[in-house]
């Protein structure tokens, strides 16, 4: 894998005035596992007129979830036999297994895998037969959200990538699978599975889950430690994060600066260098090329092989973290989260 910088080209995007359903319509889709994005894609599927089933271990607990949202199930023992195109939604480190154990061997020139990750086949875990199409669409936002969209009539971007076109028709079945999540309202933009992969796992790691979650944690600590209520500091680091995200979300730094105090953009110009500065990048840097050379892939599927141990581990730790037990206590407070939650635990 290599680890030199990817050469800047122009990103083809999609609409839904570019892309024509009839052929995904044509299709028997098989959506594996019934998680967060196979909640929200296979409905989303299933209300665009798609033919989709859920397919699910033998004595799965999600087969009650599904079966009351009103989608069809079968087993993973089936999806060789029945579908046309089979989408990998359980997560990454199981892709492995479900493929070597219910789908090589059985798979048969028409059919096509599908992925909303490249994980498994840019690290080689899932090494495709030649005559199947290998392509992915990537939603840029959790299942809950994929599907809040699409049932407002909106959809969530999706990142598109053919990896082998055995038919010469993978890129119009991509494109097709996008729209009928409702990607096609938003955008279907045109990428690799290597830009996908390595892209994904530096954002979920440097940034957007493990940079957001350990800098409002240091925050927290920060002015817990020097002697200010913890209720405050949760407040300031981490409730009121929502708001300045949602200003970026919708025009970049410009429009949070624009919301913002002249006192809050001058202390963040000049404050918030020193707090992310070189020491930072440079570790980012370090994330990135564990993840450009497959170190992390490595770790992370030995952690798994081990159960998850460490990971378990540093969950727990958190959970009893005051910031999360402060949290708790105070968004118990706040009546208008619970009619509008994206996560429901027992539907979803």
């Amino acid at each position: 894998m290599s680890t030199t910088a990817n050469e800047t080209r122009p990103l083809n995007i999609y609409y839904d005035k570019d892309i024509d359903r009839s052929l995904l319509l044509s299709q028997k889709i098989a959506v594996l596992g019934f998680g967060s994005q196979g909640y929200g894609q296979s409905l989303n599927l299933k209300d665009s007129s798609a033919n989709v089933k859920v397919a699910l271990r033998a004595g799965s607990a999600s087969e009650a979830k599904a079966k009351a949202a009103g989608l069809e199930t079968l087993d993973f023992s089936e999806v060789a036999d029945w579908a046309d195109m089979i989408m990998f939604l359980v997560p990454d480190v199981y892709h492995r297994e479900v493929y070597e154990t219910y789908l090589e061997g059985r798979l048969k020139p028409g059919q096509s895998l599908v992925f909303s990750h490249g994980f498994s086949v840019h690290y080689q875990e899932v090494v495709p037969p030649d005559f199947v199409d290998v392509f992915l669409i990537a939603p840029k936002s959790p299942g809950h959200l994929v599907r809040s969209e699409f049932s407002r009539d909106r959809g969530v971007p999706s990142l598109m990538a053919v990896y082998q076109d055995a038919s010469g028709q993978a890129k119009e079945k991509a494109l097709g699978y996008a729209a009928c999540l409702g990607s096609g309202r938003a955008g279907v933009i045109e990428t690799t599975f290597k830009n996908e992969t390595e892209t994904d796992l530096f954002g979920e790691q440097a940034v957007l889950c493990g940079g957001a979650s350990a800098l409002v944690k240091a925050g927290f600590e920060t002015l817990v430690e020097a002697g200010y209520p913890p209720e405050l500091a949760y407040f300031e680091c981490l409730h009121e994060l929502k708001l300045i995200v949602d200003l970026m979300y919708e025009g970049g730094l410009e429009d949070m600066r624009y919301s913002i105090s002249d006192t809050a953009r001058y202390g963040d110009v000049t404050r918030g260098p020193q707090v992310v500065g070189p020491e930072v990048k440079a570790a980012m840097k370090q994330v990135l090329r564990e993840i450009q050379t497959g170190q992390f892939a490595q770790e992370w599927l030995a952690e798994n092989k081990a159960g998850q141990p460490n990971l378990k581990a540093l969950v727990e730790a958190d959970r009893q973290h005051p910031l999360e037990t402060t949290g708790q206590k105070l968004r118990a407070m706040m009546s208008w989260l619970s009619g509008s939650r994206l996560v429901n635990r027992v539907k979803n």
